[in-house]
């Protein structure tokens, strides 16, 4: 009987998988996990919404076109995440709601508002009530600092449509917050 070599048995990913993914996320995880906590406002969440999108990046690392562009779809796969999360989120409160009277005490700890103060609560609170697509715009292109391009393609949209999401969202958020000063 010829042995097996379980080293051979198992799917192997090229080394140019795991250095890639590894100083990727060297790199970037922190900056893409505050983009999820923006997004849904809950760091675990976040966080795991961030490990799943690296996971797929390695899983799909021999798939990928371009391994420079690896950055756009681990950012891409974070956003479609954080709409997944919402989505379910929107269902399970919707469920609540119909179950019993919501008795959430709110969604941030008291750590988190210490940590980022009364201003920057009142600004995310705000972001956080803008639609999806203003508020993913508004995050990319300006706190990521994207270019307009690469905000539409990271969101899968035009540029053109990047700007128009950006002027709403800036006016929501000038009108939100003078109304709460």
């Amino acid at each position: 009987m010829d042995s097996v070599d379980t080293e051979t048995a198992r799917p192997a990913h090229p080394p140019a998988a795991d250095a890639g993914v590894t100083a990727l996320y060297q790199a970037h995880a922190f900056g893409l996990v505050r983009l999820a906590i923006i997004m849904l406002g809950d760091r675990p969440a976040a966080e795991d919404v961030v490990q799943d999108a690296f996971f797929g990046l390695y899983r799909n690392w021999g798939g990928l076109s371009d391994p420079a562009k690896a950055l756009t779809y681990v950012r891409s796969s974070v956003l479609n995440g954080c709409r997944a999360a919402l989505r379910q989120q929107t269902r399970r409160d919707r469920r609540d709601r119909a179950a019993a009277a919501d008795t959430r005490s709110g969604f941030e700890s008291a750590e988190s508002l210490v940590l980022i103060g009364e201003e920057h609560r009142q600004v995310l609170l705000a972001v956080r009530r803008l639609p999806e697509r203003q508020r993913e715009a508004l995050v990319l292109r300006f706190y990521f600092g994207l270019a307009e391009e690469e905000t539409a393609r990271a969101m899968g949209i035009s540029r053109g449509t990047v700007k128009s999401s950006l002027s709403r969202a800036l006016a929501a958020l000038g009108r939100m917050l003078t109304e709460e000063s």
